[in-house]
């Protein structure tokens, strides 16, 4: 897999490519869980409505639900009749703790491959990552990330593989002291969540003023504070 067809496949946003008679030929990981709430010829068909009269791309505003997923909108595309792909667009759905976070400026990348190396001592996971190298120093309470993202890893301890992403949330902003900042998230997936302890990082979470969000995957959502 090139560096194109991982930010695909890592995108926040669910990508499906079908032929033409409606097959699925590719997915990404998002798609993959999305496909959980909506059968792919449901999925055909949005495509259809809302793809170009032409060969071409076409965006469109409206809002769906399928289960936990919520979208603005969505950019169907085609260049001949044999494949025709839909992309849609996550709404918001995050929540961040409202007190304005203290500590230091910290690498990210640094503190998330320290928990990864830490959770890897005597085990036999895989673990994967996808970095946005554009995300810089933050200022965070370094220790208390630690515990809550070492934490978040024990919830996937029984996985062969887990898959850690870093990601800006585009568009998305929260105000301090009338000042706006951008987001990112630390996104960690696997296929088996402990739920016991996935409640245990709730409480952990919250009392270290952290809110991480529990799905199928489990998602820190932080303030871009630079100083």
């Amino acid at each position: 897999m090139n560096f194109e067809q991982q930010w695909i496949e890592y995108d926040y946003n669910p990508f499906v490519l079908f032929s033409s008679e409606g097959k699925i030929i590719s997915v990404n990981a998002e798609a993959q869980f999305l496909l959980g709430s909506i059968s792919p010829s449901a999925l055909f068909d949005l495509a259809k409505a809302y793809a170009s009269i032409n060969f071409g791309f076409k965006t469109t505003f409206l809002e769906l639900e399928y289960g936990r997923y919520k979208f603005f909108g969505l950019t169907v595309g085609y260049e001949n009749e044999e494949q025709i792909g839909i992309k849609l667009y996550q709404a918001p759905s995050f929540k961040l703790n409202t007190k304005k976070p203290d500590g230091e400026l910290t690498n990210i990348f640094t503190i998330t491959d320290l928990c990864i190396s830490t959770n890897s001592i005597n085990s036999q996971i895989t673990h994967t990552k996808s970095y946005d190298p554009t995300i810089p120093e933050v200022v965070v309470n370094s220790n208390k990330l630690i515990k809550v993202l070492n934490k978040m890893y024990e919830c996937f301890e029984e996985n062969e593989i887990i898959h850690t992403k870093v990601f800006y949330r585009i568009g998305e902003h929260i105000k301090f002291d009338e000042k706006k900042y951008s987001i990112f998230s630390i996104s960690v997936t696997a296929e088996k969540l402990d739920k016991e302890r996935s409640s245990e990082l709730k409480v952990l979470a919250e009392n270290n003023n952290f809110y991480v969000e529990i799905t199928k995957a489990l998602t820190i959502n932080i303030p871009m504070i630079t100083s």
